[in-house]
């Protein structure tokens, strides 16, 4: 951590502001996000941010292997293939909880990676509002890859709208508005013009898709997708006339099969001192003699749902479809972040680009959540303050 900009912030910090830049982004964009958004940002050393890339480039390198599409291939899920797939993912994310090293130094530990998109736009808008009611220095940098906030906007408007008409390309969700992470919708709306259209409003006729708007009906060409399988599936209550397994005349930037090609079922590929020990449960022969340092993580969840933190031998051998979890080392976050009671855990997230054609992603944001509870989440987290989502705030070279 730079210690010189956090006493500056918590000796500067006041309730007043922070409310100011609650209410700033809730009126700018008008939505009020149901997240918490936490009271302070990240401030990462070079040493640390040096690490976080490392650790990201290391699992890229698992990615782009030629053999990547036939090691993943098994991750999709039969009744769950969208057709179209697209030669690589469009979306790269990295989440790393923040602990000690031997030496004492902070070091991130990969948590997850995943294939999809999730607050490319709060994140932009937020780390503004924490510059401008917070008054942070001008040095400091939270986008990567030589982007300001201009060219970061015009990145994603090339890699989401393109050439097309941003009217004929949407945001799909399950019911959009309904979201946690809605405020990302309405942000990429004010900034590039698309609308968030609820899987259900998607009208299809022959190979073609329209949606609704002003009473017209507009045909669908590009789908910026924000749809998790596992949400969809269990909405069986709403009315739908497109199945994403079915084929379309639509070009999907985020195409979902990379939501589980790039997921848990990828971390026991990845061979780095940044990614903790992972092994997919259907192939061990027999269990690590430490099994108190390892987590059972089910690979078809989302947001943390089914991880059990405690698990013995006992509860393993009653999984009947190991195939569809696996075990992986503990991850012990440090209370790294001063705050006005207790110090805070974070994990940071490492956000990727992965433009059409290019050999590789690149790193272009990130994200944190900070925790004083058991596990990084909203549950765990109830009626702290200093806690929630943020961004990580570092100095170039």
């Amino acid at each position: 951590m730079i210690s010189s900009f956090r006493e500056a912030y918590n000796r500067d910090f006041s309730d007043k502001k922070y409310q100011a830049l609650v209410d700033d982004i809730a009126q700018t964009y008008g939505h009020r996000p149901p997240f918490r958004i936490a009271e302070t940002p990240l401030f990462i050393d070079q040493q640390l941010r040096d690490r976080l890339i490392k650790a990201s480039e290391d699992i890229v390198d698992v990615v782009v292997q030629p053999d990547f599409l036939e090691r993943s291939q098994s991750a999709l899920l039969a009744g769950q293939v969208v057709p179209n797939e697209t030669q690589h993912t469009t979306f790269l994310q990295m989440d790393f909880g923040l602990c000690r090293a031997e030496d004492g130094t902070l070091e991130p530990q990969l948590i997850e990676t995943q294939g999809f998109p999730s607050l490319y736009f709060f994140q932009e808008a937020v780390a503004q509002a924490y510059r401008k009611h917070f008054n942070l220095s001008d040095d400091l940098r939270h986008l990567f890859s030589g982007l300001d906030s201009d060219t970061y906007k015009e990145k994603l408007r090339q890699i989401i709208v393109g050439d097309h008409n941003p009217e004929n390309v949407i945001i799909l969700e399950v019911e959009p508005e309904k979201q946690v992470t809605a405020i990302d919708f309405y942000i990429a709306k004010h900034w590039l013009g698309v609308e968030a259209v609820c899987v259900s409003k998607v009208i299809k006729e022959g190979s073609k898709l329209y949606y609704k708007k002003d009473g017209r009906m507009v045909r669908i060409e590009r789908i910026f997708n924000r749809v998790i399988f596992d949400e969809l599936i269990r909405r069986d209550d709403l009315p739908r006339q497109f199945y994403l397994t079915e084929e379309a005349d639509v070009e999907w930037i985020g195409h979902p099969n990379w939501f589980f090609r790039i997921s848990k079922h990828t971390l026991p590929l990845i061979d780095s001192p940044y990614s903790p020990k992972a092994y997919l449960l259907s192939e061990l022969d027999e269990y690590p003699p430490d099994l108190q340092n390892y987590v059972l993580k089910p690979l078809y969840s989302f947001a943390g749902t089914g991880v059990i933190i405690h698990i013995n031998r006992f509860d393993l051998d009653a999984i009947e479809d190991r195939e569809n979890y696996i075990l992986q080392r503990k991850v012990e976050y440090a209370p790294v972040v001063p705050t006005p009671d207790v110090h805070a855990k974070a994990e940071v997230r490492m956000m990727m680009l992965w433009e059409r054609g290019a050999e590789r992603p690149y790193m272009v944001n990130n994200l944190v959540r900070l925790s004083k509870g058991q596990m990084v989440g909203v549950r765990y987290n109830r009626d702290k303050v200093w806690v929630g989502g943020s961004v990580g705030f570092f100095l170039p070279d």
